[in-house]
C-alpha cells in the first residue's frame, strides 16, 4: 500500500520539537519584556523628575504639592500617579518641599523585578523588589 501522508510517529517528532523551541524562546520573551517594563519605568521617573524640577525652577524652589501642577510641566503625571503603566504601579508623593515618585512591579517576576524611586533633585534608587506575602 501506497500511502499519502504522516505517521502518527511522525507529527509527534515534529510536535515534541516545536514544543522545545517553545519552551526554551518564551522565557527569553519574557525575560525581555520585564527589562523593557524596566526601562520604561525609569524613563517615567526621569520625565516626573525633570517636571517637577523644571516647575521648581519657575516657582522660586517651590516643589509642585500636587498631581494637576505637576501635569502643567509633564502632562504623563495626570495618568501614571497613582495608576499602572507597563507592568509597573506608580505612586506620586508630592509636597512645595519636595517629592518621591515609585514605582513598584505589579507582578514581581512577570512584569518586572525591581522596585524604583526617584526624589527631589533627581536621585534615582533601585531596589530589588519583594512580592507580597500571600
Amino acid at each position: 500500500m501506497n500511502r499519502k501522508g504522516f505517521t502518527l510517529v511522525e507529527i509527534m517528532i515534529v510536535v515534541a520539537i516545536i514544543a522545545l523551541l517553545a519552551a526554551i524562546a518564551i522565557p527569553n520573551l519574557l525575560s525581555a519584556r520585564m527589562t523593557a517594563n524596566d526601562a520604561a519605568a525609569r524613563a517615567n521617573l526621569r520625565t516626573l523628575s525633570t517636571a517637577a524640577e523644571t516647575y521648581a525652577s519657575a516657582n522660586n524652589g517651590t516643589y509642585p504639592a500636587d498631581t494637576a501642577s505637576l501635569a502643567n510641566y509633564a502632562s504623563a503625571a495626570s495618568t501614571l500617579c497613582g495608576a499602572n503603566s507597563g507592568g509597573y504601579t506608580y505612586t506620586c508623593t508630592l509636597a512645595a518641599g519636595g517629592y518621591t515618585i515609585g514605582a513598584v512591579p505589579v507582578t514581581v517576576g512577570s512584569t518586572g523585578t525591581r522596585s524604583l524611586s526617584i526624589t527631589t533633585g533627581g536621585v534615582l534608587t533601585d531596589t530589588a523588589a519583594v512580592a507580597p506575602e500571600p
